[in-house]
């Protein structure tokens, strides 16, 4: 292996956006003392990963593969990324006895091949013998200019540009184009990978370096299944865990999410079902049922027409239709007024169909906008509530004054977190409940989840109009009696659920 690859993945830039434009691919990382560890008690250990950090874990990923296998580190990189940094994967599929396979499905010539030295190939030896020649001269296949051989470079391929053009395609491909792990040689239709050294080599310019490492660094963690980046904005850590569960994991910040999905911590509903939701809430599925539940077609030009009179003779407003119809039969407006016209008759056959589409759609449409409305509701008291922190921390600071310590005045801090949990849990309740079909087992669940609601709007309630300048002495132990009561309220619910969940009580709607 060549000295420069055994040193490149030692001493690299983080990547973080806070490492200015210091782009020498070099640092040096101590994350022992810089991890945030899971304590011995948590049944779901994780680690906060800033990201020097990150660079380092991929740094040892790479070292651990490359001690086995001895082939280039920059090689070892590209078939980490090939496999999603599943190092088991990759030394199943490197020892199975197809690794010519193995390269090619990652895009890089073999280092085990006939007539290539670790890290080299024949093709690049026989380059340098090239750029020692003062009197050789090659024409680059990209701007067709015959330039000294010591001006030309290229990959394990065999394929050579001249140093300018090769700066500028991988500078249009990382600043452009946003590639990092996947950027390909610049010949036309020659798929092997650019490596990193390559990368770092012939990119001058300090800012596409700088963003070649964020590329590469987002690309590792998004990449690896046991990492998932902080999803706070301008937070640059990752947690990393042992296993993949849906779990709640804080990250430095603060911030607590599903560890399966990224999103906010959902409890009680699983991640599919969130999932389903938020795609229901984003696409226009409900508004076809509000238009299915309240207009109609004209039967002429199909133009879609909601009723806005009393009168049920319709013009359809199409300039190229103008059709005159009947609201009531949809059928021509004409013969209304004779005596053989039976609009006033329902005919149960033809009606049939119609007529329970409209209502299927019209109940589908309540139906989400109940719970929705209650999602929604909880959504924007949440956020209201976590105003109640500034007011919180101004009560507190009243009853310092009167004599108590700053620890005694905690517990509003306490109620206020309560409150946030209790929002959060019954905003999440609507969606499992939207999914849920009615059985003896969701009757109690509804029991727990109205306990709850109404014990919540207790607590808000309080927090937000009770506490006053004359009470401050007597309100501890009503405050603590209501969160407690809160908290145990939705602790309740979500055994209830989980107990459901491991006994298969729960039974979904399409």
């Amino acid at each position: 292996m060549d000295s420069e690859e055994e040193t490149l993945y030692d001493d690299v830039d983080s990547g973080n956006e806070s490492s200015g434009d210091d782009v020498d691919f070099a640092m040096e990382i101590e994350s022992s003392n810089l991890r945030e560890k899971a304590s011995d008690t948590d049944e779901y250990p994780v680690e906060v990963l800033s990201t020097e950090e990150i660079v380092q874990h991929m740094v040892d990923c790479i070292k651990e593969v490359n001690s086995v296998v001895e082939i280039p580190a920059t090689t070892t990189r590209i078939l980490l990324n090939h496999f999603k940094w599943d190092k088991e994967k990759l030394m199943e599929r490197f020892y199975d006895g197809d690794q010519e396979k193995l390269f090619t499905e990652a895009h890089v010539i073999n280092p085990f091949r006939k007539g290539t030295v670790i890290g080299r190939s024949r093709s690049s030896h026989n380059s340098l013998s090239r750029r020692n020649s003062t009197n050789s001269m090659e024409e680059c296949g990209i701007c067709f200019n015959a330039l000294p051989a010591s001006m030309m470079t290229g990959l394990e391929c065999g394929h050579r540009f001249c140093t300018g053009c090769w700066g500028e395609y991988l500078t249009t491909k990382i600043m452009e184009e946003g590639m990092g792990q996947t950027i390909s040689c610049a010949a036309h239709s020659c798929d092997i990978l650019v490596d990193d050294a390559t990368v770092m080599k012939l990119v001058k310019d300090s800012k596409v370096k700088l963003k070649y490492q964020h590329l590469i660094t987002n690309s590792f963690v998004e990449c690896n299944r046991l990492l998932r980046w902080c999803p706070t904005p301008d937070c640059n850590n990752a947690i990393k865990v042992q296993y993949v569960e849906s779990k709640p994991v804080t990250c430095k910040c603060n911030h607590t999410f599903c560890f399966n999905c990224g999103e906010n911590w959902h409890d009680p509903v699983k991640c599919n079902l969130l999932r389903k939701w938020i795609k229901k809430c984003d696409d226009d599925s409900e508004t076809s049922n509000w238009i299915a539940a309240n207009t109609k077609e004209c039967p002429k030009c199909n133009v879609t027409i909601e009723k806005d009179g009393g009168c049920n003779h319709m013009i359809c407003k199409n300039q190229n239709c103008r059709q005159e119809f009947c609201w009531v039969c949809l059928g021509p407006w004409d013969p209304h007024g004779t005596s053989w016209y039976n609009c006033n008759r329902f005919d149960e056959e033809d009606a049939k169909v119609a007529r329970d589409a409209q209502e299927k759609s019209r109940a589908a449409l309540q139906r989400y906008l109940f719970y929705c409305n209650r999602y929604i509701n909880h959504m924007q008291s949440l956020k209201f509530e976590s105003k109640l922190y500034a007011s919180v921390k101004e009560k507190m600071e009243e009853m310092q004054q009167h004599n108590m310590s700053w620890i005694e005045v905690q517990f509003l801090k306490k109620a206020v977190d309560i409150l946030c949990s209790c929002r959060q849990t019954l905003m999440y309740t609507y969606v499992f409940a939207y999914y849920l079909r009615k059985n003896n087992q969701s009757v109690i669940f509804e029991d727990n989840q109205k306990d709850l609601e109404s014990a919540t709007e207790f607590l808000s309630e309080y927090l937000e109009r009770d506490i006053t300048g004359e009470n401050l002495a007597d309100i501890k132990q009503k405050v603590q009696d209501k969160y407690r009561y809160c908290e145990s309220r939705r602790k309740v619910l979500l055994e209830h659920v989980h107990e459901g969940y491991d006994k298969d009580w729960w039974e979904y709607m399409d």
